[in-house]
Protein backbone atom coordinates (compact mmCIF):
# COMPACT_ATOMS: atom_id res chain seq x y z
CA UNK A 1 0.00 0.00 0.00
CA UNK A 2 0.95 3.46 -1.40
CA UNK A 3 2.20 5.63 1.64
CA UNK A 4 -0.84 8.39 0.67
CA UNK A 5 -3.22 5.96 0.18
CA UNK A 6 -2.66 4.68 4.22
CA UNK A 7 -3.12 8.10 5.15
CA UNK A 8 -6.06 8.85 3.07
CA UNK A 9 -7.70 5.32 4.88
CA UNK A 10 -6.89 6.88 8.20
CA UNK A 11 -8.50 10.19 7.21
CA UNK A 12 -11.66 8.52 5.47
CA UNK A 13 -12.18 5.70 8.74
CA UNK A 14 -12.08 8.39 10.72
CA UNK A 15 -14.35 10.56 8.95
CA UNK A 16 -17.10 7.75 9.94
CA UNK A 17 -17.14 8.28 13.27
CA UNK A 18 -20.47 9.36 14.73
CA UNK A 19 -18.93 12.87 15.48
CA UNK A 20 -18.18 13.71 11.86
CA UNK A 21 -22.10 12.60 11.21
CA UNK A 22 -23.25 14.81 13.74
CA UNK A 23 -20.93 17.78 12.18
CA UNK A 24 -22.17 16.99 9.00
CA UNK A 25 -26.06 17.30 9.88
CA UNK A 26 -25.26 20.96 11.12
CA UNK A 27 -23.40 21.96 8.27
CA UNK A 28 -23.12 20.11 5.28
CA UNK A 29 -19.88 19.24 5.33
CA UNK A 30 -17.93 16.14 6.34
CA UNK A 31 -14.60 17.08 8.55
CA UNK A 32 -11.91 15.52 7.84
CA UNK A 33 -9.75 14.43 10.91
CA UNK A 34 -6.35 13.33 10.63
CA UNK A 35 -4.71 10.67 12.95
CA UNK A 36 -1.24 10.30 13.24
CA UNK A 37 0.38 8.00 15.83
CA UNK A 38 3.16 5.83 16.69
CA UNK A 39 1.79 2.52 16.25
CA UNK A 40 4.20 1.03 13.68
CA UNK A 41 7.56 1.41 15.47
CA UNK A 42 7.04 -2.85 16.19
CA UNK A 43 7.44 -3.40 12.83
CA UNK A 44 10.01 -0.73 11.74
CA UNK A 45 11.92 -1.74 14.95
CA UNK A 46 15.56 -1.28 13.25
CA UNK A 47 14.57 2.04 11.31
CA UNK A 48 14.02 4.19 14.36
CA UNK A 49 15.44 7.21 12.93
CA UNK A 50 13.89 6.41 9.55
CA UNK A 51 11.04 5.92 11.11
CA UNK A 52 10.73 9.40 12.51
CA UNK A 53 11.88 10.94 9.43
CA UNK A 54 8.78 9.12 8.22
CA UNK A 55 6.49 10.98 10.71
CA UNK A 56 7.40 14.05 9.77
CA UNK A 57 6.38 13.13 5.82
CA UNK A 58 3.51 11.74 7.30
CA UNK A 59 2.70 14.82 9.23
CA UNK A 60 3.47 17.39 6.11
CA UNK A 61 1.24 14.91 3.72
CA UNK A 62 -1.45 15.20 6.24
CA UNK A 63 -1.52 18.70 6.20
CA UNK A 64 -1.80 18.97 2.02
CA UNK A 65 -4.50 16.66 2.74
CA UNK A 66 -5.99 19.59 4.12
CA UNK A 67 -7.60 17.81 7.04
CA UNK A 68 -9.55 20.29 9.61
CA UNK A 69 -7.98 18.49 12.44
CA UNK A 70 -5.12 16.18 13.62
CA UNK A 71 -5.16 14.28 16.53
CA UNK A 72 -2.09 12.66 17.62
CA UNK A 73 -0.51 10.19 20.04
CA UNK A 74 2.43 10.85 22.33
CA UNK A 75 5.36 13.38 22.21
CA UNK A 76 6.71 12.71 18.82
CA UNK A 77 4.04 12.66 16.35
CA UNK A 78 2.81 15.50 18.00
CA UNK A 79 6.15 17.93 17.85
CA UNK A 80 6.11 15.88 13.81
CA UNK A 81 2.45 17.78 13.42
CA UNK A 82 3.55 20.60 14.74
CA UNK A 83 6.58 21.14 12.72
CA UNK A 84 4.32 21.03 9.92
CA UNK A 85 1.13 23.17 10.48
CA UNK A 86 1.00 26.10 12.88
CA UNK A 87 -2.97 26.63 11.23
CA UNK A 88 -4.40 23.43 11.50
CA UNK A 89 -5.55 22.52 14.93
CA UNK A 90 -4.08 19.48 16.77
CA UNK A 91 -5.32 17.75 19.29
CA UNK A 92 -3.17 15.64 21.40
CA UNK A 93 -4.74 12.55 22.66
CA UNK A 94 -2.00 11.66 25.29
CA UNK A 95 0.37 13.20 26.29
CA UNK A 96 3.17 12.49 29.49
CA UNK A 97 4.18 16.50 30.05
CA UNK A 98 2.94 18.55 27.01
CA UNK A 99 4.33 21.81 28.75
CA UNK A 100 7.54 20.25 29.34
CA UNK A 101 7.73 18.67 26.30
CA UNK A 102 7.05 21.97 24.57
CA UNK A 103 3.82 20.72 22.92
CA UNK A 104 2.47 23.97 24.33
CA UNK A 105 2.71 27.27 26.35
CA UNK A 106 0.89 26.21 29.62
CA UNK A 107 -1.87 24.32 30.25
CA UNK A 108 -4.16 27.03 31.28
CA UNK A 109 -3.10 28.78 27.97
CA UNK A 110 -1.97 26.66 25.41
CA UNK A 111 -1.19 29.33 22.29
CA UNK A 112 -0.67 28.36 19.35
CA UNK A 113 -2.39 25.34 17.41
CA UNK A 114 -2.41 22.94 19.65
CA UNK A 115 -4.22 21.36 23.41
CA UNK A 116 -5.52 18.20 24.30
CA UNK A 117 -4.69 16.15 27.20
CA UNK A 118 -1.65 15.84 29.79
CA UNK A 119 -1.25 12.69 31.32
CA UNK A 120 0.63 13.51 34.57
CA UNK A 121 2.54 10.87 33.76
CA UNK A 122 5.77 11.98 35.54
CA UNK A 123 3.64 11.77 39.08
CA UNK A 124 1.72 9.13 38.75
CA UNK A 125 4.63 7.03 37.44
CA UNK A 126 6.29 7.75 40.71
CA UNK A 127 3.23 6.51 43.59
CA UNK A 128 3.39 3.38 40.94
CA UNK A 129 6.67 2.23 42.01
CA UNK A 130 5.43 3.72 45.26
CA UNK A 131 2.84 0.40 44.95
CA UNK A 132 5.21 -1.60 43.38
CA UNK A 133 7.74 -1.41 46.44
CA UNK A 134 4.45 -2.29 48.65
CA UNK A 135 3.89 -5.60 46.67
CA UNK A 136 7.24 -6.78 46.56
CA UNK A 137 9.43 -5.26 49.65
CA UNK A 138 12.49 -7.11 48.61
CA UNK A 139 12.30 -5.18 45.78
CA UNK A 140 15.86 -3.67 44.84
CA UNK A 141 16.18 -3.37 41.02
CA UNK A 142 14.46 -2.45 38.08
CA UNK A 143 15.22 -1.97 34.58
CA UNK A 144 12.96 0.23 32.93
CA UNK A 145 13.13 0.61 28.86
CA UNK A 146 13.09 3.91 27.15
CA UNK A 147 12.67 6.03 24.36
CA UNK A 148 15.67 8.16 24.66
CA UNK A 149 14.20 10.26 21.53
CA UNK A 150 11.15 10.59 23.24
CA UNK A 151 11.17 14.10 25.05
CA UNK A 152 8.48 13.15 27.57
CA UNK A 153 9.36 9.48 28.28
CA UNK A 154 12.56 11.12 29.44
CA UNK A 155 11.05 13.75 31.67
CA UNK A 156 9.46 10.21 32.77
CA UNK A 157 12.22 8.74 33.31
CA UNK A 158 13.77 11.93 35.16
CA UNK A 159 10.97 11.65 38.00
CA UNK A 160 11.17 7.91 38.36
CA UNK A 161 15.02 8.26 38.90
CA UNK A 162 14.28 10.90 41.28
CA UNK A 163 11.48 8.45 43.33
CA UNK A 164 13.76 5.32 43.07
CA UNK A 165 16.40 6.26 46.13
CA UNK A 166 13.77 6.63 48.52
CA UNK A 167 12.61 3.57 47.93
CA UNK A 168 15.76 1.88 48.10
CA UNK A 169 15.83 0.79 44.12
CA UNK A 170 18.26 0.85 41.70
CA UNK A 171 17.05 1.95 38.50
CA UNK A 172 18.39 0.53 35.65
CA UNK A 173 16.76 2.28 32.52
CA UNK A 174 17.91 0.51 29.01
CA UNK A 175 17.30 2.57 25.39
CA UNK A 176 15.31 0.89 23.29
CA UNK A 177 17.04 1.36 19.34
CA UNK A 178 15.70 -1.61 17.75
CA UNK A 179 14.01 -5.21 17.89
CA UNK A 180 17.45 -7.48 18.13
CA UNK A 181 19.37 -4.07 20.09
CA UNK A 182 16.73 -4.22 22.91
CA UNK A 183 17.00 -7.93 23.10
CA UNK A 184 21.12 -8.10 23.50
CA UNK A 185 20.56 -5.08 25.91
CA UNK A 186 18.29 -6.96 28.05
CA UNK A 187 20.04 -9.84 28.02
CA UNK A 188 23.49 -8.06 29.04
CA UNK A 189 21.58 -6.36 31.81
CA UNK A 190 22.76 -6.76 35.21
CA UNK A 191 21.74 -9.67 36.68
CA UNK A 192 19.00 -10.28 38.41
CA UNK A 193 16.16 -7.45 37.98
CA UNK A 194 13.71 -7.72 40.20
CA UNK A 195 10.89 -6.20 38.19
CA UNK A 196 10.15 -4.19 34.89
CA UNK A 197 9.13 -0.80 34.68
CA UNK A 198 7.09 -1.00 31.34
CA UNK A 199 5.74 2.19 29.63
CA UNK A 200 2.52 1.83 27.53
CA UNK A 201 4.49 3.45 24.60
CA UNK A 202 7.14 1.07 24.66
CA UNK A 203 5.10 -1.75 25.15
CA UNK A 204 3.52 -1.24 21.82
CA UNK A 205 6.65 -1.05 20.04
CA UNK A 206 8.29 -4.05 21.55
CA UNK A 207 5.71 -6.38 23.16
CA UNK A 208 6.78 -9.29 22.06
CA UNK A 209 10.23 -8.67 23.07
CA UNK A 210 9.36 -7.81 26.63
CA UNK A 211 7.20 -10.75 27.33
CA UNK A 212 9.70 -13.15 26.36
CA UNK A 213 12.08 -11.65 28.55
CA UNK A 214 9.72 -11.18 31.06
CA UNK A 215 8.37 -14.65 30.92
CA UNK A 216 11.78 -16.27 30.89
CA UNK A 217 13.24 -14.70 33.49
CA UNK A 218 10.19 -15.22 35.75
CA UNK A 219 10.11 -11.72 36.11
CA UNK A 220 6.71 -9.18 37.55
CA UNK A 221 6.02 -6.25 35.16
CA UNK A 222 4.51 -2.71 36.27
CA UNK A 223 2.89 -1.10 33.78
CA UNK A 224 1.56 2.76 34.04
CA UNK A 225 -2.17 1.84 32.56
CA UNK A 226 -5.07 -0.04 33.49
CA UNK A 227 -5.31 -1.52 29.77
CA UNK A 228 -2.09 -3.50 30.23
CA UNK A 229 -2.48 -5.43 33.48
CA UNK A 230 -4.14 -8.55 32.18
CA UNK A 231 -0.78 -8.83 29.59
CA UNK A 232 1.83 -11.52 30.20
CA UNK A 233 3.52 -10.61 33.25
CA UNK A 234 1.91 -7.80 34.70
CA UNK A 235 1.82 -7.73 38.21
CA UNK A 236 0.06 -4.72 39.07
CA UNK A 237 -0.71 -1.29 37.21
CA UNK A 238 -1.42 2.50 37.97
CA UNK A 239 -2.27 5.72 35.78
CA UNK A 240 -4.74 7.22 33.91
CA UNK A 241 -7.55 5.20 31.72
CA UNK A 242 -6.06 5.84 28.55
CA UNK A 243 -9.17 4.66 26.88
CA UNK A 244 -10.82 7.50 28.75
CA UNK A 245 -8.45 10.22 27.53
CA UNK A 246 -9.24 9.09 23.99
CA UNK A 247 -12.91 9.65 24.30
CA UNK A 248 -12.09 12.75 26.20
CA UNK A 249 -9.92 14.11 23.10
CA UNK A 250 -13.28 13.74 20.71
CA UNK A 251 -14.95 16.61 22.98
CA UNK A 252 -11.45 19.09 21.96
CA UNK A 253 -12.17 17.70 18.12
CA UNK A 254 -16.38 18.61 18.51
CA UNK A 255 -15.32 22.05 20.40
CA UNK A 256 -12.93 23.08 17.57
CA UNK A 257 -15.18 21.98 14.24
CA UNK A 258 -17.99 24.10 16.38
CA UNK A 259 -15.51 27.31 15.72
CA UNK A 260 -12.97 27.27 19.30
CA UNK A 261 -9.28 28.09 18.44
CA UNK A 262 -7.03 25.32 20.29
CA UNK A 263 -4.99 28.59 22.30
CA UNK A 264 -8.15 29.01 23.88
CA UNK A 265 -8.62 25.43 25.50
CA UNK A 266 -7.36 24.67 28.32
CA UNK A 267 -5.05 21.29 28.38
CA UNK A 268 -7.32 18.65 30.72
CA UNK A 269 -5.83 16.44 33.01
CA UNK A 270 -6.82 12.71 34.35
CA UNK A 271 -9.19 12.86 37.21
CA UNK A 272 -9.19 9.10 37.77
CA UNK A 273 -6.19 6.98 38.59
CA UNK A 274 -6.63 3.02 38.74
CA UNK A 275 -4.57 0.82 40.32
CA UNK A 276 -5.32 -2.86 39.41
CA UNK A 277 -3.65 -5.89 40.40
CA UNK A 278 -3.11 -9.11 38.82
CA UNK A 279 -3.18 -11.93 41.28
CA UNK A 280 -2.65 -14.87 38.27
CA UNK A 281 0.64 -13.10 38.07
CA UNK A 282 1.31 -13.15 41.58
CA UNK A 283 -0.08 -16.78 41.90
CA UNK A 284 2.25 -18.08 38.99
CA UNK A 285 5.45 -15.97 40.35
CA UNK A 286 5.11 -17.23 43.84
CA UNK A 287 4.40 -13.25 44.88
CA UNK A 288 2.08 -12.95 48.23
CA UNK A 289 0.36 -9.36 47.75
CA UNK A 290 -0.04 -7.44 50.88
CA UNK A 291 -4.18 -7.42 51.80
CA UNK A 292 -3.74 -3.83 51.83
CA UNK A 293 -2.86 -3.19 48.62
CA UNK A 294 -5.21 -5.05 47.21
CA UNK A 295 -8.28 -3.24 49.66
CA UNK A 296 -7.38 -0.16 48.03
CA UNK A 297 -7.09 -1.77 44.18
CA UNK A 298 -9.65 -0.16 41.36
CA UNK A 299 -9.36 -3.98 40.05
CA UNK A 300 -8.45 -7.24 41.16
CA UNK A 301 -7.56 -9.55 38.71
CA UNK A 302 -7.92 -13.36 39.82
Amino acid sequence: MRRRDFIEGIVGAVTAWPLAGRAQQRSGKIHRIGLLTRKTDASVANQINALRHGLRALAAELVALNVDVIVTVDTPPTLAAKQATSTIPIVVAVSADPVGAGLVSSLAHPGGNTTGLALLAPETDQKGLEFLKQALPKTNRVVMIVDSKNPGMMLRLKAIQSAAPKLAIELQSIPALGSSELVDALAAAKEPPDALFVLSPIYAAYRKEIAEFATKKKLPILFDTSGLAGEPGALLSYGADISDLFRRAATFVDKILKGARPADLPVEQPTKFELVINLKTAKALGIDVPMHLQQIADEVIE
